[in-house]
């Protein structure tokens, strides 16, 4: 099969890297894609979200499947452009349709969504006016959690102790803070816990569950500071033991996977079930419609099966529950971002030492070859991903070769892991 990956960061090289050991792989093509899948297939200058610049590629190059890996482009509909373009028809698309990408496109969709089909979560309202807002606000109590309706990069998720702090912000995203995304916010009431990432793939039907993931989103150790795209993750997670997952299996997947078949919601890729344990019990706190980044940077070294031959039966609509194997090592990522990171940060610096790195696999994420050198091109650079028998043998191997790689401000997190200890 000739297969196109649509996406640049560590998520994309990430799947890159498992595809390419595909027997069914013929040729690998990545949209835009960085400097570490240009060492696995053909980088094609082409955004994710030029439909029809991706329509060339498709034609050119005789794809034969479409990955899609980040949300925008689902959330937009390049699934529903292929399905409506008589050139594309015969051309499998690994990625809901525009209908199911709203689980992740639109937080009031994805909640009333959890409501109707009786799927644990947090109590919510959604407010479209500040009047509205405050009112639903004092019947609340702190922290606070306040969430952009539709995609705000990431960033559209604040917990606030403070109730006038809270009005506040909720003003300013109403106001346009993040754009149309915060044209209505929900409200949510606070879980106390600890966070998890589970991964399926389903063709709507049946589902195939992949390793779970543990990730760290602050930029500071102990979970200080401000919220990244991700500072590293490890898999498996030590709580999610059988008689936790079984729970999320029987009240979260499963209730998920038939409620998008009763609403005849067409549905075929990966869902993330982002969690929190409370207290042994799943709550579901969010859906997305890809994987996680950088939870797909451990994932992938843990899935033994062929990726390319599960994807393809999802979107063929012939998925076989249960078919994946997995490794029983752990693995563990560690993120080297740009000084600076989250807050403003140069782009443009040599990268170094990359060659050096024995027993662990890179994933780039902000990376471009420039005049045959990589540098930076974005906030995370580079994952570090290495398996070992146990969370400290993997970080003690992840943590040794990020020693090795060089850049100008280059920043890691030390401590990953540190709550599952």
């Amino acid at each position: 099969m000739n297969i196109l990956i649509v996406g640049s960061g560590g998520r994309e090289h990430a799947l890159a890297w498992k595809i390419s050991q595909s027997p069914l792989l013929k040729q690998l093509y990545i949209a835009p894609g960085n400097a570490g899948t240009s060492q696995l297939g053909e980088n094609i200058p082409v955004d994710g979200t030029d439909f029809e610049g991706l329509k060339k590629i498709v034609l050119e190059k005789k794809i034969d499947m479409v990955v899609v890996g980040p949300e925008v482009p689902l959330v937009a509909g390049l699934h529903d452009f292929f399905d409506n373009d008589p050139q594309l028809k015969n051309v499998k698309v690994f990625g809901p349709g525009k209908e199911g990408a709203q689980l992740e496109g639109s937080k009031d969709f994805s909640k009333a969504f959890m409501q109707r089909h009786d799927i644990p979560t947090a109590s919510y309202h959604t407010v479209s006016t500040a009047e509205e807002g405050i009112k639903v606000l004092s019947s609340m109590k702190a922290p606070f959690v306040l969430k952009a309706d539709g995609l705000a990069a990431g960033k559209g998720v604040l917990i606030i102790d403070n109730q006038k702090e809270a009005e506040s912000a909720l003003k300013e995203m109403l106001n346009g803070k993040f754009g149309n995304a915060g044209k209505k916010v929900v409200l949510e009431d606070f879980l106390s816990g600890i966070e998890l990432s589970v991964f399926v793939v389903t063709d709507g039907k049946n589902y195939c569950l992949l390793p779970e993931a543990k990730d760290y989103k602050r930029i500071g150790e102990g979970d200080t500071g401000l919220n990244t795209g991700g500072m590293g993750s490890i898999s498996p997670v030590p709580f999610a033991d059988k008689a936790f997952m079984d729970k999320v299996e029987k009240r979260i997947i499963r209730p998920t996977i038939d409620g998008l078949s009763k609403e005849s919601i067409a549905y075929e890729g990966f869902i993330f079930f982002g969690l929190m344990n409370c207290g042994g019990e799943p709550y579901l706190i969010e859906y997305n419609v890809r994987m996680g980044d950088p939870e797909t940077e451990s994932v992938m070294l843990r899935i033994k099966s062929d990726l390319v031959d599960i994807l393809s039966s999802a979107v063929d609509g012939n998925l076989i529950q249960g078919s994946v194997e997995i490794d029983k090592r752990t693995a563990a990522s560690v993120i080297m971002v740009s000084g600076g990171y989250p807050g403003s940060y140069k782009k443009g610096i040599p990268v170094s030492g990359c060659d050096e790195v024995k027993d662990s696999v890179l994933f780039h994420s902000g990376t471009i070859n420039k005049d045959g050198q990589i540098v930076t091109a974005g906030g995370r650079v580079i994952s570090v991903s290495s398996y070992g028998k146990n969370m400290e043998e993997a970080l003690t191997v992840s943590f040794r070769n990020v020693s090795k790689i060089k850049f100008e401000g280059s920043y890691y997190r030390k401590d990953i892991g540190f709550d599952l200890k």
